[in-house]
């Protein structure tokens, strides 16, 4: 259906960012949100979930890269990586870029944004779906990491919306402790603490709930231009110290040997590293 009307972000009551609809595409009331795509005159496709906005073709390589290469180079020997959430799928094809992964499971509580984003914006996932390494769940997270056995998982990344409505729960002392519990001894666990210029009581709450199972915690720093008001914070939890701390000759090493070196837009080496240098209006909010 073409439009020619302009769609407003809902997520600040006193401040946003609008989009002209060059086309809608889909909206749905899935069982637990309201879902809309449209072809945008500047971003190309969005989606929105409850009038937020989740990804853009325009810039999600910015979130996507940033959420899924620096835990696993993190890391260095992620082997079986668990993702919740990430519907659209363009953290599975990321993490699917990694030769070292053998397991990717990937758990999703709303179906409907799989199969809108499939049928919408098939180039953010690629052929992720297909690869024989790729477990797709639609299920809750929560009771699927309450269930999974320890030692399950090396990495495990959350790609949520806020700690508001179906993504609240994601959020709480109990899935950080049974998240710990099932990553491995080396085990690390990213996901986003939202726009701490705005939303400072999110990463500061957050990193206080992680800091009672992780010996490590922290976040670094991506700049994505559709989510306003400054850098998004990432948050990064460790079951042992020093995992964000590796020189960027090892982490070039790593991603060399991963197969993801030179594949970016927007992550590097050098950016790897300079991301966890936090500005003091962000690291005041971390434990420490």
């Amino acid at each position: 259906m073409a439009t020619d009307v302009w769609v407003n972000e809902t997520l600040y009551a006193e401040w946003g960012q609008r989009f002209l609809v060059t086309r809608e595409l889909a909206r749905v009331r899935s069982a637990f949100q309201d879902i809309m795509i449209f072809e945008s005159a500047s971003h190309g496709r969005v989606m929105l979930l409850d009038g937020v906005v989740q990804i853009t073709e325009r810039d999600e390589f910015v979130y996507q890269e940033m959420l899924t290469h620096v835990p696993l180079l993190a890391h260095g020997a992620a082997h079986r990586v668990l993702i919740i959430g990430a519907g659209d799928g363009g953290v599975l094809r990321r993490v699917l870029q990694h030769r070292n992964v053998s397991r990717a499971v990937m758990v999703e509580i709303d179906g409907e944004v799989i199969r809108l984003a499939r049928e919408f914006m098939p180039a953010i996932s690629g052929d992720a779906w297909h690869d024989p390494r790729a477990t797709l769940i639609v299920g809750d997270g929560i009771d699927y990491v309450k269930q999974a056995a320890d030692d399950s998982f090396d990495c495990i990344i959350v790609d949520s919306t806020d700690p508001i409505g179906v993504g609240e729960v994601l959020f709480t002392d109990e899935f950080y402790a049974n998240c710990a519990r099932v990553l491995s001894a080396g085990g690390l666990i990213v996901n986003q603490c939202g726009v701490p210029f705005m939303q400072a009581d999110e990463l500061r709450e957050t990193s206080a709930r992680r800091g009672k199972f992780f010996a490590h915690v922290g976040a670094y720093v991506a700049a994505v231009p559709t989510y306003v008001g400054g850098f998004m914070t990432l948050g990064f939890a460790a079951k042992q110290a020093g995992l964000a701390e590796v020189d960027t000759a090892t982490i070039r090493a790593r991603a060399q040997a991963a197969g993801v070196l030179g594949t970016t837009e927007y992550w590097t080496p050098e950016l790897h590293i300079s991301a966890f240098q936090l500005p003091p209006y962000i690291r005041r909010h971390l434990p420490g």
